[in-house]
């Protein structure tokens, strides 16, 4: 199975998105998520499907396809929403006119012909299209029902006038106003939801810069050379000084500042950054000036692996949208079979003329409006996942953010997560060594490891020397083994490890020689500044707070007794942190916050795993959620999110289908003219959108 990635464009409304969605899905596609939005297309392709001919498809239904690095078209003037709606208006004002002025010329029949056939004309091109190629797809959307709504008037005023049969059959008024206030939908609909992107064109807009190229000439002088950013590569060396965007992510060799990371991470203050610190492309150096080798360019920097991830979750579909799109899928032909009921029963039964039996039929047409219930969902997943993304919160699929409402239990790790994971050495001892070979052994086991307590007692003690060690492995949640040239047997790791060896557990990790105890090391940890905020936070929502640790009970109790936490698993082997998570899924939902390669499982299996961004790769492959900035106190704030976007979606959807269900009644018994029903959809889109913006900012946690 292959996955496609692509951009398409032409989506005019959602119901365009829900129409390329359909296409795939009833070709057998699966995990298509089409956004609106941006254009982003992506699906998975089954065994033996051809790709081509899917793409080649969506051409055909009057779309344009283009490949991801594939710049769109700029489209001409004379082919936007705003130029055809600004024409199609000039045309029908008049024709409005003419119901409150009484000038004998705009009551010409021929007068409201040649005013209204521009316009009727303009609609055709634009709605008819669409809608004839849905219907040769047997994908009736919701152009069907504009056009046959200004066919049927244009057509019954068309007839009226060849024959002149009088002013009961002038009803050119209708279908210019039909046309032109769907083409005002679709502009502000347009522009509302761009404005629900805004966060993640911010981001985007990050990415193009300038950059200061350090040259070296042979002299060993350096030459500056201001390039595009685009053009650099991993290992190239720049400068950037006060004021200066980080042209890409790299390393820092020389120099100190102050960097504004808070469009990345959300974090208000400038971070302090020095030799050896890695700075983020698009940031901003507040003050001071570095120079710093670049590690990553393109789509391989955190920036756009955040616009990526952003935009692969506006895609994904949340399950209240997937029942949205059922009811779409048979929304179409429901309301054009009322509609023709409508004309028969008032045409029949209803003592009127056949022109109010149309105008009953095309208000029932005009007023439907399943692009409501198509804007409903998207419009507020990507305002909350914006507002996540600027808050240095990256959520891996809607499905993820509408989860959060159901939250019970938070299970947190204990080093790297609820403390910072910076160990200090305090005491340790050695046994049958010297001192320097002492470290120099545990330097030499721990640098092959990812846990926070290995990666910072290798960092301490890497100029101690090196031990040559053969067959070295990581038993997750235990520590490392390994043999040395002689065929002794070593072990590093927890008290878990070193149980045979003695009683004493009042250590971090012990050192083992052949199953003998050859030493020992304690280490002093801070403390997350905002553990304590975010325990009490998360107990006002009503939320256990859980400590599911690999470290002794002592140590973990002590943990817990500071930051306020009752529910302790202590001791614990991934293995068993995967039993608890089980255990506590039985009573409610889980999200598990961890950061080491040994809470990878525990992620993956909890309903919501919560990654820190200094976790290890594993850890944040395995997360759904990443807390960029490694704040603790953005989980009560992710947790708010999801809550409120869930909110906004029920009211959206509220609204969607309270309309439809009121309106409707109301244009079939005729209290509702065409052109009022015309007025009242494009409205309905602005509402659900206004709505969702909402969600920017409202207080949520």
């Amino acid at each position: 199975m292959e996955t496609i990635s692509c951009k398409v464009i032409g989506l005019h409304c959602t119901n365009c998105a829900q129409t390329v969605s359909r296409f795939l899905e009833n070709k057998g596609m699966q995990d298509v998520n089409v956004s609106f939005a941006t254009g982003d297309l992506s699906f998975t392709l089954p065994a033996g499907g051809s790709a081509r001919e899917m793409l080649n498809g969506i051409n055909q239904l009057g779309y344009q396809v283009l490949q991801p690095d594939e710049a769109p078209p700029k489209l001409a003037f004379l082919n936007t929403l705003l130029f055809k709606f600004i024409f199609c208006a000039i045309f029908t004002a008049p024709l409005l006119l003419h119901m409150w002025v009484n000038w004998a010329w705009l009551h010409n029949p021929y007068v409201q012909l040649a005013l209204a056939t521009p316009v009727f004309l303009t609609g055709l091109w634009h709605f008819g299209r669409s809608a004839w190629r849905s219907l040769v797809n047997r994908m009736a959307n919701m152009d069907v029902l504009i056009t046959l709504g200004a066919v049927a008037a244009y057509g019954y005023s068309l007839t009226g006038t060849l024959g002149n049969m009088g002013s009961d059959y002038m009803f050119y008024e209708t279908a210019a106003a039909i046309i032109t206030l769907v083409f005002l939908g679709n502009l502000l609909e347009e522009r509302s939801v761009k404005q629900t992107t805004t966060a993640i064109t911010a981001l985007a807009k990050m990415q193009v810069t300038t950059a200061r190229l350090i040259a070296d000439d042979h002299g060993g002088h350096e030459h500056i050379h201001i390039v595009d950013n685009r053009t650099l590569k991993p290992g190239d060396k720049v400068l950037v000084n006060t004021g200066d965007q980080v042209p890409m992510d790299g390393t820092i060799y020389w120099g100190s500042g102050h960097i504004n990371e808070s469009m990345i991470t959300g974090e208000s203050e400038p971070v302090a950054k020095r030799e050896k610190d890695k700075a983020i492309g698009g940031t901003i150096m507040e003050d001071g000036s570095i120079k710093m080798f670049i590690t990553a360019t393109g789509k391989d920097t955190i920036l756009s692996y955040i616009i990526e991830l952003v935009k692969q979750a506006q895609g994904n579909k949340p399950p209240m949208q997937k029942l949205a799109d059922r009811i779409s899928a048979i929304f179409v032909p429901l309301v054009l079979g009322i509609s023709i009921c409508t004309f028969l029963g008032w045409l029949l039964f209803g003592n009127v003329s056949t022109g109010g039996a149309i105008m009953r039929s095309i208000a029932v047409l005009v007023i439907a409006c399943p692009c409501a219930m198509g804007l409903a969902t998207p419009a507020a997943v990507m305002v909350g996942l914006g507002r996540a993304a600027h808050n240095g919160i990256l959520i891996k699929g809607a499905n993820t953010l509408e989860a959060f409402k159901d939250i019970k239990y938070v299970v947190l790790d204990k080093t790297g997560t609820l403390t910072t994971g910076k160990l200090k050495v305090g005491n340790f001892h050695a046994e049958g060594m010297s001192e320097q070979v002492f470290k120099a052994t545990v330097y030499s086991l721990e640098k092959y490891s990812s846990h926070p307590i290995a990666r910072s007692l290798s960092g301490l003690w890497k100029g101690e020397g090196e031990v040559s060690l053969q067959q070295v492995r990581e038993i997750k949640g235990r520590g490392m083994q390994a043999k040395d040239k002689e065929g002794n047997e070593w072990k590093l790791g927890s008290y878990a490890m070193a149980t045979e060896a003695t009683t004493d557990d009042s250590h971090n990790i012990y050192l083992l020689k052949n199953g003998v105890l050859a030493g020992w090391v304690d280490f002093s940890d801070e403390i997350r500044p905002d553990a304590v905020q975010m325990v009490q936070q998360l107990k006002q929502r009503g939320i256990v707070p859980v400590l599911l640790s690999g470290d002794t009970e002592r140590k973990c109790r002590e943990l817990a007794q500071q930051v306020g936490i009752t529910e302790v698993f202590s001791g614990q082997t991934p293995e068993q942190k995967l039993q608890q998570i089980d255990v506590l899924m039985q009573k409610g939902a889980v999200a598990m916050v961890g950061d080491g390669i040994n809470d990878a499982p525990a992620l993956a299996k909890a309903n919501i795993g919560i990654s820190l961004s200094d976790a290890t790769h594993v850890a944040m492959q395995s997360a759904n959620v990443i807390l960029l900035n490694s704040r603790l106190s953005n989980l009560p704030l992710a947790l708010g999110l999801g809550k409120h976007t869930y909110l906004t979606i029920k009211q959206n959807l509220f609204w969607a289908f309270l309309y439809n269900i009121i309106a409707i009644p109301f244009a079939v018994s005729g209290v509702l003219s065409p052109v009022t029903g015309a007025g009242i959809m494009a409205l309905s889109d602005i509402v659900l959108a206004v709505n969702s913006v909402r969600l920017r900012y409202k207080k949520v946690n």
